[in-house]
């Protein structure tokens, strides 16, 4: 049986990136509040979801990832909240993001 969601795909974050940053706290409020801004018509926000090491470890930067990105093999990495909004555009796979 396949179902499909009424929520947007989820966006992942890395908890290391977000607990080792001295802007973690302001980035993932940015992304939830991001996320919610872009919700579409009828569909419910994507969720931001924590989760474990990516092994990328960058050392001023949060590493997000979506399902699509993923696929692409592809990561965004984040240093500052004002990244944000660009960022979930590159995780959408959107050009001249």
């Amino acid at each position: 049986m396949i179902v499909c969601s009424r929520r947007a795909a989820p966006v992942l974050v890395c908890r290391k990136c977000l607990k080792r940053s001295d802007v973690g706290r302001d980035v993932r409020r940015a992304l939830k509040s991001e996320l919610k801004a872009n919700k579409r018509d009828g569909t419910k926000p994507a969720k931001l979801i924590v989760t474990g090491c990516f092994g990328l470890c960058p050392k001023q930067s949060i590493v997000i990832a979506s399902g699509a990105s993923l696929a692409r093999q592809e990561y965004v990495l984040v240093a500052d909240r004002d990244q944000v909004p660009r960022a979930l555009a590159l995780l959408d796979g959107k050009p001249g993001a």
